[in-house]
């Protein structure tokens, strides 16, 4: 029940909302006990099954043998004095206002409890999304999108229709339940422990039906992040799989892994379903010991209790079977969303090895160079950088060459600590990067890369992305920058015309330039360009690679390209091979020295001739 623990940590910034559910909830307890209590005095003064009294044992409020006859002696005076039919009328209203304040405490303990159920899950959630962001990006790299989002939406609704949904059943039951057996202890201590012998025995069942239940449940929970991860795929192949006429194929593994998840799901409601009938079979049984055991005391005028308190005990103890059984139907749904409660710890744990050290040096300028040393870095098992030594001076282009597989886009990932190099250093102004504030570290780079990664938003808010209070005048000078401020000034809504899911309004060159421009308004001393021209066509090809040349005046950059024609113009030329730095100098330099460089451009110039 660690889960479950971790769990109520989130309640303690609420605990006075849950102090004042249980403070609310004892209150509807004893007003719900008192209602009923005042039913059976009654009957045995008004319907005759005892005469009226006329003398009464001192009150002793630690004395039960003392509350009856002073609450009948009281009746009977009332009723000497003002008639049956009078008194009749002043229970009844007593009835109506006692029932009046246990259902208005009822619903504030129901009201009081709104803010904490509805904020621990809150607070769930930011920490799932802050997680989710901070990760690295090698964790994402060995998990399925569709399960992560499953945790972050389905699992967390879950735990609010299960655990939290379950909390107030909890509070107010478990005090029901006290109360109630309190009260039944006090009018028949032996009777009440007779009861208590079969409850032990429902305990031991449920719960072993709660085990099997919560081990079914994060089986079905990770199965349905499968499914969801089908329907992500889906979703984003829908071109492939219709081109390649792959319907009936993606369809039959999506029916395949739905049904199992039918069954796993139909096993779990089954076993939940159990909760119910099984606890008011339980109940019933004890019932029956209650009423075989006390009907037996009444019919042998046993004198430790009459018919009416026997009613009274009856009435009441068939108010603890209802509580008992939302107790056991809480417990079943607490074990089914500790399975979904374990999923998002696991995701929440997850650990990151992208950390700040304590006492991190704060970085906001870059005066000097960046330096690889002897750096080595592998995702797994082999190296993908051997042994980098490389120093990119201030204000220099360098452009990184090679095939695929070769490590480029790694080297640029390694600067912005997106990755950890397994061995070596890489400095900036001859600091270790590690020793550095990661967002300052962050805030000296600006990034574009390959694929145009936009959000669902205004092109204003795209281009001034993380940046808060952003000048309008200032994004559009950014634009200018980019080539992006005519197209977007044709737009319906200009600069804030919503783009779509990933910017799917715009056409690959417009997105690019969009890309660009959120560079540019960031204005950072270093800039990172991850092959932005390779996917265009050669008019927005044209208009992006003069943006980017605009973007690279007078700072850093680090350019990786696959089209060498856009690189003649670089500082230095870094050509990389199986992870290996194996040339570098100028265009005309490595032209010259006969080697894969001139193989790459000769095998274009030929492409294109």
């Amino acid at each position: 029940m660690k889960e479950f623990r971790r769990l109520l940590s989130y309640v303690k910034p609420y605990k006075i909302y849950a102090v004042l559910n249980v403070l609310f909830n004892f209150l509807t307890i004893i007003f719900s006990i008192f209602s009923l209590a005042m039913i059976i005095p009654f009957l045995k003064l008004i319907v005759g099954v005892n005469s009226l009294v006329s003398t009464a044992p001192p009150f002793d409020l630690w004395s039960k043998d003392t509350w009856m006859p002073n609450l009948y002696l009281q009746m009977s005076e009332m009723i000497k004095q003002h008639g049956a039919e009078r008194v009749l009328v002043l229970i009844s209203v007593s009835i109506i206002g006692l029932f009046f304040m246990k259902n208005l405490f009822r619903y504030m303990a129901m009201y009081i409890l709104a803010p904490l159920r509805n904020g621990v899950i809150r607070d769930i959630r930011n920490s799932v999304y802050s997680k989710i962001i901070q990760l690295p990006l090698s964790y994402f790299s060995n998990k399925k999108k569709g399960d992560i989002i499953a945790r972050a939406t389905n699992d967390v609704q879950d735990v609010e229709w299960t655990i939290m949904g379950s909390l107030e059943i909890l509070f107010r039951d478990s005090i029901t339940v006290i109360a109630y057996m309190t009260t039944l202890f006090i009018i028949s201590t032996k009777l009440t422990l007779i009861m208590l012998t079969v409850l032990p025995v429902a305990g031991f069942v449920i719960a072993r039906i709660g085990k099997t239940l919560r081990r079914k449940s994060l089986k079905a929970q990770n199965m349905n992040g499968i499914l969801l991860s089908y329907l992500d795929e889906a979703i984003s192949g829908l071109r492939i799989i219709k081109a390649f006429n792959a319907k009936k194929y993606s369809e039959e593994k999506f029916y395949n892994h739905n049904n199992e998840y039918s069954k796993v799901m139909i096993s779990v409601f089954r076993r939940g379903d159990l909760s119910a009938p099984l606890s008011e079979f339980f109940g019933i049984i004890v019932m029956s010991i209650v009423l075989w055991y006390g009907g037996g005391l009444i019919l042998n005028h046993d004198n430790a209790m009459d018919g009416p308190t026997f009613v009274f005990y009856v009435t009441l103890f068939s108010q603890v079977i209802p509580s008992v059984k939302s107790f056991s139907s809480g417990y079943y749904r607490i074990q089914k969303g500790i399975a979904s409660a374990e999923r998002i710890w696991e995701l929440v744990d997850a650990e990151d090895h992208i950390t700040e050290i304590e006492n991190a040096i704060s970085k906001r300028d870059f005066t000097s160079n960046i330096h690889y040393n002897n750096l080595s870095f592998k995702y797994e098992d082999d190296y993908v950088l051997k042994n980098i030594n490389l120093t990119i001076k201030k204000g220099k282009t360098v452009a990184v060459v090679g095939a695929s597989g070769a490590g480029k886009s790694t080297l640029v990932d390694l600067l912005p600590r997106f990755y950890d190099p397994n061995e070596g250093s890489l400095d900036i102004d001859g600091q270790d990067i590690k020793d550095m504030k990661i967002d300052d570290l962050r805030s000296l780079m600006g990034i574009v890369n390959q694929e145009s990664i936009l959000f669902n938003d205004t092109i204003f808010n795209n281009i001034a992305f993380g940046i808060p209070n952003a000048k309008e005048e200032d994004v559009i000078e950014a634009a200018k920058v980019a080539n992006a401020h005519e197209f977007i000034i044709n737009l319906p809504e200009g600069y804030h015309s919503h783009i779509g899911d990933h910017g799917n309004k715009l056409s690959g060159g417009q997105k690019q330039r969009i890309s660009i421009a959120r560079a540019v308004f960031k204005n950072p001393p270093i800039m990172i360009l991850d092959e932005a021209t390779s996917s265009l066509d050669t008019e927005s090809e044209r208009l992006v690679q003069d943006a980017l040349y605009k973007l690279m005046q007078n700072r850093t950059s680090i350019v990786i390209a696959h089209r060498l024609s856009t690189i003649k113009n670089a500082d230095e030329i870094i050509v990389l091979d199986k992870g290996k730095i194996i040339e570098k100098g100028t265009h005309e330099e490595l032209i010259q020295i006969t080697g894969i460089y001139k193989k790459l451009h000769d095998l274009q110039s030929f492409s294109h001739s």
